[in-house]
């Protein structure tokens, strides 16, 4: 069996007014990696994962996926890749079930109304899956983005704070989640500064400031 994960980057640096926000940074992950990417304010976390992900062009050096440009593999590589951002990314005027219907459509997959709602569940929303988005507390809102996990089926997830806004139970559930997906063969890329209890199983990354 072939190896379905593996991004690189090489001598990667980004630059921001004037300021280095990182030089010369190597990364690899492949299948079954938990890659944390740990850094104070400003440290360039985010851009990094937007790099990774293609939104962004580096300054300087390279991002390959299987030795070959993201560039010239785009669409092979997005068609791996599960990326949440750091704000939850749903619309206040759908439902919780609508936001992660057209999530699922939006990444090529049909989802039927039973996988959404098993999804929604799996998350703790359970009962809540036809209320508007903007009726529900932030944590929630994070776990209808969260229940794309459970739905979007794809190797590679790059996660920009997933622990945000959510509580303990919450915490809990996606610490597993993040486990199983990589248990499995899945690999994870994620900003945070949460703790695992299998810390074994995650290797860090840590950005800091440059003069």
């Amino acid at each position: 069996m072939g190896v379905d994960v593996s991004l690189q980057a090489s001598q990667l640096a980004s630059e921001r007014d004037d300021r280095w926000l990182f030089r010369s940074l190597e990364l690899r992950v492949e299948d079954g990696d938990i890659l944390r990417i740990e850094g104070g304010n400003g440290s360039g976390k985010t851009t990094l994962l937007k790099l990774l992900t293609g939104q962004l062009q580096a300054s300087e050096g390279r991002v390959e996926w299987h030795g070959r440009s993201l560039a010239s593999v785009r669409e092979h590589f997005l068609d791996r890749l599960l990326y949440l951002g750091h704000r939850p990314g749903v619309s206040g005027a759908l439902s919780a079930q609508e936001n992660l219907a057209w999530s699922a459509a939006m990444a090529g997959v049909k989802a039927r109304p039973d996988a959404i709602e098993a999804a929604l569940d799996a998350v703790g929303l359970a009962g809540f899956e036809d209320l508007p988005a903007r009726q529900l507390s932030a944590g929630q809102q994070r776990r209808i983005a969260l229940a794309r996990l459970e739905l979007i089926p794809r190797p590679l997830w790059i996660l920009d704070e997933p622990f945000t806004a959510i509580d303990r139970d919450g915490v809990a559930w996606l610490e597993c989640r993040l486990l199983d997906h990589a248990w499995g063969g899945g690999t994870v890329v994620m900003t945070t500064h949460h703790a695992f209890q299998a810390n074994d199983r995650v290797d860090s990354l840590v950005l800091g400031e440059m003069p």
